[in-house]
């Protein structure tokens, strides 16, 4: 683990880089630490959508545009999943009018073929090409036919040690390495370090197949493990950023932070600050 020195060294730069000052709140200009980083990176970071469980849109657009973060996984309570075409793209022009990407919706929980219809049709008339998604096993022929049909990626979600579907990456490999090649993984790195699993080795294992990342820290390898401020768990964040480059990962990193979801912005700003300061420096 990083000492506290580091910590704040690699944390201050990061802020910085995501455009956020510390002291007032308010938003600064995003500034690049490291040209030759910012080149070298395919990969870009986003949010998580139950980040923002507890907040409105426009709560959730202010924290996003203070952070500097535009890329958004939007999760359901935001834009429920029987939304009108009307409106999700009232949801979706709000986003987008201040600047924010919605590059997936998700995660996406199907138990019925008729769940499974309704999620692509919402993906669909929210004009993305990603569900990032935990269908039930018994309805993974049938995504492998919508799939064909709608040309989309499904990135399946792993769910840690509290839940016996999909709990970690191992498992959603075993079940969609035979179907279609865009039914893929979500890997969450959080929840993988708490099924007693390394993220950067399931990373690099399944490198074909990871589609989007929920990045995130906790404080224990096990069950009980519950999420901190990134830099101030267990994870091995610089890691995980080295495997994500050494495979040429071009997807997403959304920070899920789920420690203060009434309040969540200083750990927001800390966590993508850490995140940030950490592609910076290595």
């Amino acid at each position: 683990m990083k000492s506290r020195r580091q910590f704040l060294k690699v944390t201050g730069t990061g802020i910085l880089a995501a455009g956020v000052n510390s002291v007032y709140g308010s938003v600064v200009s995003p500034v690049s630490v490291n040209k030759k980083t910012s080149e070298a990176d395919r990969f870009t970071v986003g949010m998580a959508g139950f980040t923002f469980v507890r907040l409105n849109v426009d709560k959730t657009i202010e924290i996003m545009k203070r952070t500097g973060v535009t890329n958004l996984s939007l999760k359901d309570f935001h834009m429920p999943l029987n939304s009108t075409q009307e409106k999700i793209n009232e949801v979706i022009g709000k986003f987008r009018s201040a600047g924010i990407n919605v590059y997936t919706v998700g995660v996406i929980y199907m138990k019925t073929q008729e769940s499974v219809d309704q999620a692509f049709e919402y993906a669909r008339m929210a004009g993305v090409k990603m569900i990032v998604g935990a269908p039930d096993y018994e309805l993974l022929p049938y995504i492998d036919k919508k799939i064909k049909e709608y040309d989309f990626r499904m990135a399946i979600h792993n769910h840690g040690p509290d839940n016996p579907l999909y709990p970690n990456a191992t498992d959603i490999w075993n079940h969609v390495r035979d179907l279609d090649p865009r039914i893929g993984i979500c890997i969450d790195i959080g929840h993988t370090t708490r099924d007693g699993q390394d993220p950067a080795k399931d990373i690099l294992k399944y490198k074909t197949r990871i589609y989007d990342v929920h990045i995130k820290d906790v404080d224990k390898a096990s069950k009980e493990g519950t999420g901190v401020e990134m830099g101030r768990g267990i994870i091995d964040i610089p890691k995980v950023v080295e495997t994500l480059r050494n495979i040429r990962y071009t997807g997403k990193c959304s920070l899920e932070y789920e420690k203060d979801n009434t309040d969540p912005l200083a750990g927001i700003a800390e966590s993508i600050g850490y995140f940030k300061g950490v592609m910076a420096c290595k």
